[in-house]
């Protein structure tokens, strides 16, 4: 068995830890945990780690592509290591929730999120795994796009450390060979 874990995000120095790449910084965590690290895959557009773990092959991937566009690195990636859609795990931020808050998903719609819309259009389906991590809403009077690409200040920094501890920690337990529904009913909320 394989599994493909992906973190959204947004590629370069100046979107390093903008509320955008919850989804990069939770695979550089585990990246760094398992210790391992990326290289570049022209190829594919992504950046790829890849370990063992239980047994069974693991690529932590970030495509490189930008975040609305997600789907047009992983759909190829997914072909060519020959994944199905139950092989993969997504992990994005999410808006709608507070931020820090794990919510862990089977399937479901973009809910607005491009990174997932893009996913679903290149993946033909809805169908698969997901942690959202959340950033809170825009200030009133904020854009979405201003929100999205901002950093975490303040008391806003500690909540988006601690999401992404417990997204890494959920991660690591559903690779130690537990179910994804387990994994929610330990980690969710």
């Amino acid at each position: 068995m394989t599994k493909m874990i992906v973190g959204l995000g947004n590629p370069g120095e100046k979107y390093d830890v903008t509320r955008h790449n919850m989804g990069f910084m939770t695979v550089d965590l585990l990246a760094q945990e398992l210790g391992i690290s990326f290289s570049e895959e022209k190829t594919f557009s992504a950046a790829i780690a890849q370990t063992f773990v239980n047994g069974e092959k693991v690529f932590l991937v970030k495509p490189l592509t930008f975040m609305n566009e997600s789907g047009r690195a992983i759909k190829p990636l997914m072909t060519y290591y020959n994944l199905s859609l139950d092989d993969l795990l997504v992990i994005v931020d999410d808006m709608d929730s507070p931020v820090g808050r794990v919510r862990m998903r089977q399937k479901g719609s973009s809910g607005g999120q491009r990174g997932i819309k893009s996913l679903i259009v290149h993946l033909g389906n809805e169908d698969w795994k997901r942690i959202k991590i959340g950033i809170g809403r825009p200030k009133q009077g904020g854009t979405v796009v201003n929100h999205v690409l901002s950093k975490f200040d303040g008391e806003d920094a500690e909540e988006a450390r601690l999401g992404i501890r417990k997204a890494a920690d959920a991660v690591q337990y559903y690779l130690e060979g537990n179910s994804f529904e387990s994994t929610m009913s330990k980690y969710n909320g």
